[in-house]
C-alpha cells in the first residue's frame, strides 16, 4: 500500500474517536429520548465506548503502518479532549439536571473538560511520560464517570453536595503531578504487567458483580495501586 495512503489510516480512526464523542455529547443531551431500543444515556455510553475502540486502534494502526506525525498527536488529542472530557462532563452536568440539582451547581461539570484540556496539553509538551503518566489519564477519568452515571442508574441521585465534591477531585487528579502507570501492555510478561493483569480481573469482577458502577470501583483501584506503586514506576 503506498505510504501516501497508509498515513490517512491512523487519522481517519482518530476522526472517528471524535465523531464518537460529538454523538456521545448528543445524546447526553437527550437522556430519556429512545433511539431505536436504546434511550440516549445508553447511546452515550456506547459512542463513548466507541471512542475508546478507536483511541487503541489509531495508536494500534500506526505503530503498525509506522505512520506517526506530530499531526496526528495533535488530533488525536482534540478527540480525546471531546470524546473523554466533554462528553462525559455533559453526561454528568444533565445527569445532575435531571436529579434536580440548579444549573447554576450543574455547570461545575464544566471542570472536566477544562482538566481534561490542561491534562492533554501537559502531556503533549512533557517528555518524560513516555512510561508513565502524571496525573489520571484522560480515558481513565471517562471511564469513570461511565461507572458513576452507572451507579446513579442503578441506585439513586446522591445530590449535588456528594457529586460537586467527587467532580473537583477527579478533574484535579488528572492535572496532578503524581505517577500513574500506564495500562498498555508492551508484552504479556506477568511479572512486568503484574498490576496492569490485576486491574483487569478486577474489571471483570466488578463488572460481574456491581455492573456500570464496577468501572468507577476499578479506576478508584487503579488510582490506589499507582500511589503505592509511585516510586517504583
Amino acid at each position: 500500500m503506498p505510504k501516501s495512503i497508509t498515513a490517512y489510516i491512523p487519522n481517519t480512526i482518530t476522526l472517528l474517536n471524535l465523531v464518537s464523542g460529538c454523538v456521545a455529547i448528543y445524546m447526553a443531551f437527550n437522556l430519556d429520548v429512545y433511539f431505536g431500543n436504546f434511550n440516549g444515556g445508553t447511546w452515550c455510553l456506547i459512542a463513548i465506548a466507541a471512542a475508546a475502540l478507536f483511541d487503541f486502534l489509531d495508536g494500534f494502526s500506526a505503530r503498525m503502518l509506522k505512520a506517526f506525525s506530530p499531526l496526528g498527536g495533535d488530533l488525536d488529542s482534540l478527540s480525546d479532549l471531546v470524546s473523554f472530557g466533554v462528553a462525559p462532563g455533559m453526561l454528568m452536568l444533565n445527569t445532575m439536571l435531571a436529579g434536580g440539582s440548579p444549573l447554576w451547581i450543574c455547570f461545575a461539570t464544566l471542570l472536566i473538560p477544562a482538566c481534561g484540556a490542561l491534562r492533554l496539553a501537559k502531556f503533549n509538551v512533557d517528555t518524560e511520560q513516555t512510561t508513565y503518566f502524571k496525573g489520571l489519564p484522560i480515558p481513565a477519568n471517562a471511564i469513570f464517570w461511565i461507572g458513576a452515571y452507572g451507579w446513579i442508574q442503578t441506585y439513586y441521585y446522591p445530590g449535588w453536595g456528594v457529586v460537586v465534591p467527587l467532580i473537583v477531585l477527579v478533574s484535579l487528579a488528572m492535572v496532578g503531578n503524581f505517577k500513574m502507570f500506564s495500562l498498555k501492555f508492551k508484552n504479556l510478561d506477568f511479572a512486568e504487567n503484574f498490576c496492569r493483569y490485576v486491574i483487569v480481573v478486577a474489571a471483570i469482577v466488578f463488572t460481574a458483580f456491581y455492573g456500570l458502577s464496577g468501572l468507577m470501583w476499578t479506576i478508584l483501584l487503579y488510582f490506589l495501586l499507582s500511589l503505592m506503586k509511585r516510586n517504583r514506576i
